[in-house]
């Protein structure tokens, strides 16, 4: 008997270390491929956030060419990040249980669809086609999830951070150059910008279709337990990403709610000086991204990265604010820029680790979902901030969550560190 249970124990040892040098080989011949798959993740979330800037600063005035209201284009702008917030972790879900380039392929396809639709609504003047071209790309917006749950899945560490980063930058490139080549693309008639963005998102999808390869192995082999929003909410650490999605993008909110407005009021900008400013706010965004955030995530951890981001916001928020000249509003704005920049690819690849393996997909998405939620309440709470106590209001609000983000993320280093499955 005694021998026999040795005998167990040495196939067992024998077979675990089988199995290591296995797992040592999988991942030996998968981290090469996040070199070759990134360039195109970034490719892929370009073009479609391309088609996203496009028609994003020509809304209000399609809205009201067709007969609606300030009030609509509210309406119009939290009906997507509603849709956003009821999908996204459906989607991040069925990323996880599988694969990612479903995911990606079905979300690009769907948006094509609704630009299609979006040029339809405004060839006919129908209100309601818009609301349904919206909503269906609300609904549908799983691809920048699935391309960040992708990196997750053969990458780690600060590899993985730097590569968030690049998607991101291509996300800040595709934002910034968007409402470019949507305003050269009006030229050609009204109908013509969401053709275009529908022209992108179908390039995206050809490609993903001809060269995106599966990162997802484990979906193609074992089905993933169903994990509940009260069982993520039960985690300390998931709690805690969704809390900094949820304020961070509550306080990166005020810049399209408010920013426009605070600048005419204050100091007679026109609509052609807020486009610069969007776009100063992009290139520092994407430089950060490009440059800063990679040699950074080598020295500090993503929480204290974070919590330092969510210093700067503050100031930045602050100074805009408070500020008395251009000169102060525009620092003010740089400093949220760089705050931003290091902040998404940070937030992405702590919500990823946390995760742990084959989770990536779901918890990605609830916390998109999260920042969703702030994309729905944030415009309503500081447009009524503006409206009842002036133009600093609103981005005093934004000043104290950015606070609570510096809070929160110096609290995630004693939390425990994956979802358990």
């Amino acid at each position: 008997m005694n021998g026999h249970g040795q005998l167990l124990q040495a196939v067992a040892k024998t077979t675990q270390r089988v199995e290591n040098r296995r797992g040592m080989t999988i991942e030996a011949e998968e981290r090469p491929r996040l070199a070759r798959i990134l360039p195109f993740l970034t490719l892929t979330v370009f073009l479609d956030l391309v088609g996203y800037g496009i028609i994003l600063p020509l809304l209000p005035s399609y809205i009201g060419e067709l007969g609606g209201s300030p009030q609509v284009v509210g309406i119009l702008f939290a009906s997507f990040a509603a849709a956003q917030l009821v999908a996204m972790p459906v989607l991040g879900r069925t990323s996880d249980r599988h694969g990612r380039r479903r995911v990606i392929a079905i979300s690009l396809a769907a948006n094509a669809v609704a630009m299609i639709l979006f040029s339809l609504a405004i060839r006919h003047h129908a209100l309601w086609l818009l609301f349904a071209s919206r909503i269906l790309a609300g609904v549908t917006s799983g691809n920048i999830g699935a391309c960040q749950a992708a990196i997750a899945d053969i990458s780690e560490g600060a590899e993985r951070v730097r590569a968030m980063g690049k998607v991101g930058a291509g996300i800040g490139l595709g934002v910034m150059l968007g409402p470019w080549i949507g305003g050269r693309a009006s030229t050609l008639g009204d109908a013509a910008p969401p053709l275009f963005a529908a022209a992108m998102a179908f390039v995206a999808l050809v490609g993903v279709l001809v060269f995106l390869p599966e990162t997802n192995t484990r979906a193609l082999v074992t089905a993933r337990p169903h994990l509940s929003l009260k069982a993520l909410g039960s985690n300390p650490k998931i709690a805690i990403v969704m809390t900094l999605y949820f304020f961070m993008f509550l306080y990166m909110t005020t810049l399209q709610t408010a920013l426009a407005l605070l600048v005419a009021e204050r100091f007679g900008w026109t609509k052609e000086r807020v486009g610069d400013l969007f776009g100063l706010f992009g290139l520092v965004t994407l430089v950060m991204q490009f440059g800063v955030v990679g040699p950074i995530s080598r020295r500090m951890t993503s929480p204290s990265v974070l919590s330092g981001a969510g210093v700067l916001a503050a100031i930045g928020l602050a100074a805009i604010a408070l500020a008395s000249s251009s000169t102060v509003l525009v620092g003010g704005l740089v400093v949220l820029a760089m705050a931003v920049g290091l902040s998404h690819p940070q937030l992405a690849s702590l919500a990823s680790q946390y995760a742990g393996p084959g989770q990536q997909g779901t918890v990605l998405g609830f916390a998109q979902s999260s920042g969703a939620l702030s994309r729905t309440i944030g415009p309503i709470l500081w447009g009524s901030l503006y409206h009842h106590l002036g133009p600093s209001a609103a981005f005093l609000g934004g000043t104290s969550a950015a606070v609570v983000v510096a809070v929160v993320a110096s609290i995630a280093r004693k939390a425990p560190r994956t979802v358990e499955p």
